[in-house]
């Protein structure tokens, strides 16, 4: 075990990220009625560049003015390659309300990226007296954004989300599909007259997890964009949790209870976990490192295992 201890992610509900254009301001007060954990306007792909400025203005206004209860209010600003982001920026922190959470950075290539919008943030935030600080999420989605990831994940103290966004970083690493998210025709294995369809995304989403897990930032897995197939959404939300992931993009209404129930800890999940502990803490008093339940070895690790799963289950109660 190194001796610099992995810190802990933020603990605040992650579970669903539901997105809505900026543009589109008649759907703000459904966004903040949903189950959804995060809400997240959207100032870049969803907005056409001549509604570039009417959607900061829209976003700006409804920060203040829409009850968003405990939600996590986020807005993803234009990519730093763009002539808009600076101004999505400064328009957000000197006229927007201190209501809003974080911002996300799309397109993260380098830490760099996030040097330069905390020293723009930092800056507008000593010039207005703000004393809430923002927060910052950044999405990985290029060639350079997943080789760089573990020097993003750490860039700045701000940082609480790293998200996964498949279509781009698809087009990015030049990869023979169209698909966003999810299994993909061409990518199978052989067997015996059978296919079998593999998770092309896996080694990325193992990337990212490990970058968050190293530095304290919450792992989330980006959109699914066919919202006519629930199954597929299930099984990709499925793939992601098991591998540590906290949490999914919704792009449609229909695909935020799907992301809380599967990360949302079961009943059972939680009662095993807690059996688990209790079952160590008898193993610890008899002076044993290890023990059985259900017929499985438990030990030092299943403790921090069944502590994650009690931990997430009583703050999604909370």
């Amino acid at each position: 075990m190194s001796f610099r201890v992995q810190p802990p992610a933020p603990a605040i509900p992650n579970r669903c990220q539901l997105f809505g254009p900026g543009s589109r301001p008649e759907l703000f007060d459904k966004m903040a009625g949903s189950a959804a954990d995060v809400i997240n306007i959207d100032l870049e792909d969803s907005v056409a560049p001549d509604d570039k400025e009417k959607a900061r203005a829209n976003t700006v206004e409804a920060i203040g003015d829409i009850d968003w209860g405990q939600k996590s209010l986020s807005v993803r600003i234009n990519g730093l390659d763009s002539p808009w982001w600076y101004r999505d920026v400064v328009d957000l922190l000197e006229k927007g309300s201190d209501r809003l959470d974080r911002i996300m950075i799309p397109k993260a290539g380098c830490a760099e990226d996030i040097y330069a919008v905390d020293a723009l943030v930092s800056s507008i935030e000593a010039a207005m007296g703000r004393t809430r600080k923002l927060k910052f999420e950044c999405i990985i989605e290029t060639a350079a954004g997943i080789s760089h990831v573990e020097a993003i994940a750490s860039a700045s103290p701000r940082m609480v989300a790293v998200s996964l966004g498949a279509a781009d970083f698809a087009a990015s690493m030049g990869m023979a599909t169209t698909g966003i998210g999810g299994t993909q025709e061409d990518y199978y294995m052989h067997r015996d007259g059978a296919r079998y369809w593999s998770d092309p995304w896996h080694w990325a989403t193992a990337a990212i997890v490990a970058a968050c897990r190293t530095h304290g930032v919450l792992p989330v897995d980006g959109p699914f964009g066919d919202f006519s197939d629930p199954e597929g959404f299930y099984a990709q939300a499925r793939r992601v949790n098991t591998l540590g992931m906290v949490g999914k993009w919704a792009i449609h209404p229909s695909q935020v209870d799907q992301a809380n129930e599967i990360f949302t800890p079961s009943a059972e999940a939680v009662a095993d976990a807690r059996a688990i502990l209790e079952t160590m803490e008898k193993a610890k008093a008899e002076g044993k490192g290890a023990t059985t339940y259900k017929g499985k070895l438990v030990d030092i690790a299943s403790i921090k295992q069944a502590e994650n799963i009690v931990r997430m289950a009583e703050m999604i109660g909370a």
